[in-house]
């Protein structure tokens, strides 16, 4: 198919900030002007129009979605020891969270289709388990797990589920409860990239459970519940003002956010369904009330194709990237652990690939994108 040459990255911020620019600007001069940079009335009114928004009693913030992990941990008292089941397949903080405990991640295999843990593969890592604390699923690519099945199977342990929903803010799962509402814990990151960005690092924990919620407050300031008066020993963990006031601003334009790349993921998969069998698997939108939020766009290539892909879309102005290419099993920092092969998730690692999916991206780019891909594999 002969189409005009474009130029589609994988993620434009400046896009998204032009739009805000008016909103955002005056609000960072009167966090400039009042000088009350860290906490404060701001994460305060944040913390409050998130646990509306996902559906539970409390959120507290904190400095990043990988303290959030932590904050959750110690919160539930998880140890030198301990051990938490959680996937492999993604990003570093979930299992690194577990081992800066000294606690031990025991790894479960995903499903093929939406690359998410599921509650059998946790039965099956449950059988390993000596010391089992908790159960850490990952909403993976804006998607939630069975949840239905998951906190099933947590009640039968007798176990905690921390939610990692980094990836799903917004996100609901087959009953239509948003992802983070459900579990013991939520947890939330406001990396730029997020759908919910903020301008640096930034995070978030939801619990409908109030001593919980109190516990995570105090521990993100060191442990202490006034100042210099320490009960436990906690972490550095606040969550900035400025940041609050971006994610103020941007939380008005969620929902509209996720219709755009909703449909940007349906041009993608008309495109890829209409192209028949060449060898390609597109993500699947779950039935309602179930909402895929698409924080990314993932794309299995199958035959041994994906870097040859990568490479020609790359010459061809088109941008991608792979999440992720090396399952946390096959970490050197976490070669000690030991566990079984997990086939789904390594061949996961092997054939996906990220496509552009932001929401500011025009209809003839997500075209572009799609009919490049089906001319390079036809």
């Amino acid at each position: 198919m002969n189409q005009t040459q474009l130029t589609v990255p994988l993620l434009d911020l400046k896009m998204q900030y032009e739009q805000l620019r008016s909103e955002v600007e005056p609000m960072l001069r009167e966090i400039c002007d009042s000088q009350y940079f860290v906490l404060g009335p701001k994460v305060v009114e944040l913390e409050s129009e998130i646990a509306s928004y996902i559906g539970t009693s409390r959120a507290v913030g904190c400095a990043s979605g990988s303290d959030a992990l932590l904050l959750a941990l110690m919160a539930l008292d998880v140890k030198a020891g301990d051990e938490v089941i959680c996937p492999s397949y993604t990003f570093f903080a979930t299992g690194g969270a577990i081992h800066r405990l000294g606690a031990i991640p025991i790894w479960a295999d995903i499903d093929p289709v939406t690359y998410n843990m599921t509650p059998e593969s946790v039965h099956e890592a449950a059988g390993k388990c000596l010391k089992l604390k908790a159960i850490m699923p990952v909403h993976l690519y804006g998607q939630t797990v069975d949840m239905d099945g998951m906190v099933e199977v947590g009640n039968s342990l007798g176990v905690p589920i921390i939610e990692d929903a980094a990836q799903a803010i917004g996100a609901k799962d087959a009953t239509g409860a948003m992802a983070g509402s459900r579990g013991t814990i939520g947890c939330f990151s406001f990396y730029p990239t997020k759908n919910l960005g903020g301008f640096g690092d930034g995070g978030m924990v939801t619990t409908n459970d109030e001593a919980l919620a109190d516990r995570m407050a105090k521990l993100r300031v060191h442990g202490g519940e006034r100042r210099y008066y320490h009960s436990e020993v906690g972490v550095n963990s606040r969550l900035d003002a400025l940041q609050a006031g971006v994610l103020l601003i941007k939380l008005r334009y969620l929902e509209s956010w996720h219709a755009a790349r909703a449909k940007n993921a349906s041009i993608y998969n008309e495109i890829f369904a209409s192209a028949g069998d060449i060898g390609l698997v597109a993500p699947e939108e779950p039935a309602a009330p179930a909402r895929h939020i698409w924080n990314q766009y993932i794309l299995r290539v199958q035959g041994g194709r994906r870097d040859a892909l990568r490479e020609h879309l790359s010459q061809n102005d088109i941008g991608t990237d792979i999440y992720y290419p090396v399952p946390l099993h096959q970490q050197e920092c976490f070669a000690r652990i030991k566990g079984d092969a997990l086939p789904n998730t390594e061949l996961a690692a092997l054939e996906t690939v990220a496509l552009p999916i932001f929401p500011e991206l025009e209809s003839q780019q997500v075209e572009y994108v799609a009919n490049t891909i089906v001319d390079f594999l036809t």
